[in-house]
């Protein structure tokens, strides 16, 4: 009797130290706060619930600081391992998504507070984390631009500079997204000189423009080239010292590049 009794006392106490230490609900060192230096992760091999599940991406990207474990409950489920059966500040999950390239398999780990809060969501591998970021759309190219004829030429000059060139370059490259658009390619200059001049030196720079455009990829049969000279200005200046007056007039001194779909 006095065995039998030893023995159940033993057995008691077994459980008692068990149930003590499911209690303390946590793998991590767990603070107050809701964080931890060094987040331990179960094996995935232990998870109570059958091979993880393959959560809703909009319900993870509703979880946040401060919710209770009853919505956290409602937007993941119940937590995938055993961590505790009282006072549990770590909930672990074993998440499984479908991908471009295949399944991909992640865990993730919430943190509550001493109030039992959530305060810490971790991913394992951490650019699991990645997933809850929605694609964004490419933003849409440019329907013009207007380049500084100052950087694309020298003054009076309607060779394209390297500086030019690379400018340029750029705008082709964000053409090539605009497929079956007819472009206008329009030159301008200032006010100095003769209006002819002016006419034929912006009439030269958007040929010369049209020109990269073309040697960048950009098909040729969608581009004109069209020289405004000084009738299009955008600022007006004073008379003074001629370096004043180049200097005001530099706006006007452009490369305008408009893109239109074609029906």
């Amino acid at each position: 009797m006095l065995k039998t009794l030893k023995t159940y006392t033993l057995r008691a106490s077994g459980i008692v130290a068990a149930l003590a230490l499911a209690a303390c609900g946590s793998l991590s060192q767990v603070s107050d706060k809701g964080t931890t230096d060094e987040p331990v992760w179960p094996d995935p091999a232990d998870t109570s619930f059958d091979t993880g599940s393959y959560p809703s991406l909009e319900n993870l990207r509703l979880v946040g600081s401060g919710m209770t474990k009853d919505q956290l409950y409602n937007l993941l489920g119940r937590p995938h391992f055993a961590e505790g059966l009282a006072g549990v500040r770590e909930w672990d999950y074993l998440f499984h998504f479908r991908t471009a390239n295949g399944d991909l398999t992640c865990q993730y780990k919430v943190l509550f507070d001493k109030d039992k809060l959530a305060r810490s969501f971790l991913w394992k591998p951490q650019g699991c984390a990645d997933l809850l970021n929605p694609a964004q759309p490419a933003p849409a190219a440019p329907s013009s631009y207007s380049l500084n004829s100052d950087v694309l030429f020298a003054f009076g000059s309607a060779t394209l500079t390297a500086a030019g060139q690379a400018e340029v370059a750029r705008v082709a490259a964000q053409l090539g997204q605009r497929d079956g658009a007819a472009v206008t390619v329009v030159g301008h200059t200032d006010r100095i000189g003769s209006d002819a001049a002016n006419m034929t030196l912006s009439q030269r720079r958007a040929q010369s423009v049209r020109d990269a455009l073309v040697s960048n990829g950009v098909a040729a049969s969608s581009i004109r080239a069209v020289g405004a000279g000084e009738s299009q200005p955008v600022v007006q200046c004073a008379e003074g010292s001629r370096s004043e007056v180049v200097a005001c007039l530099a706006p006007n001194r452009r490369v305008e590049i408009a893109v239109e779909k074609r029906g």
